[in-house]
């Protein structure tokens, strides 16, 4: 496990387990909010962000963070293993909710509120978002390990395994 992709729906918790493998494995952790989002709530252009994202593909080792579907090929060509948190989408509404206010190390900004748009796009993940992934995933099911955590316990029971940090996978989902 040496470059890692994390996916899933906002307020899944992809950040907080970036934080935590990071942790386990010492791998540097890229969030993709950070490369796209700017501190003045504009976003960089799509050629810098792309631009910026080969740079760090081509390193020997990473974890980054985000969905991003319009680049997910790029991602999934160049990593070893992918973390999708397939959660309910109750769960990340509630998580969303939850972090409004505070800062956080993934986004150039605090939160002020729930914006409704953000919330449409959450509400929408699973019918929108979420075939489009799991059809990405099945194509590079037999070349990369592919994670899927339905619960939050299956996530943290993964992580304390510290079996899954020393070569070997175990498929979950």
């Amino acid at each position: 496990m040496e470059r890692v992709l994390i996916i899933g729906c906002p307020g899944a918790g992809k950040s907080t387990f970036a934080r935590q493998l990071r942790k386990k494995t010492g791998l540097p952790l890229y969030y993709l909010d950070l490369i796209w989002h700017r501190a003045d709530h504009t976003n960089c252009s799509r050629e810098e962000f792309d631009r910026r994202l080969r740079e760090i593909t081509s390193k020997e080792r990473w974890i980054i963070d985000g969905n991003y579907l319009r680049t997910m090929e790029m991602r999934l060509e160049k990593c070893d293993t992918v973390f999708l948190l397939d959660y309910p989408v109750e769960l990340c509404l509630a998580s969303v909710e939850a972090r409004i206010g505070q800062k956080r190390e993934d986004m150039p900004w605090v939160e002020e509120e729930f914006d409704e748009e953000f919330r449409q796009w959450i509400l929408d993940f699973p019918n929108a978002q979420r075939p489009l992934i799991h059809e990405k995933l099945k194509q590079y099911a037999k070349t990369r390990n592919i994670i899927v955590f339905r619960t939050r316990d299956e996530a943290e029971q993964y992580l304390d395994d510290q079996e899954n940090f020393s070569g070997q996978v175990r498929v979950i989902g």
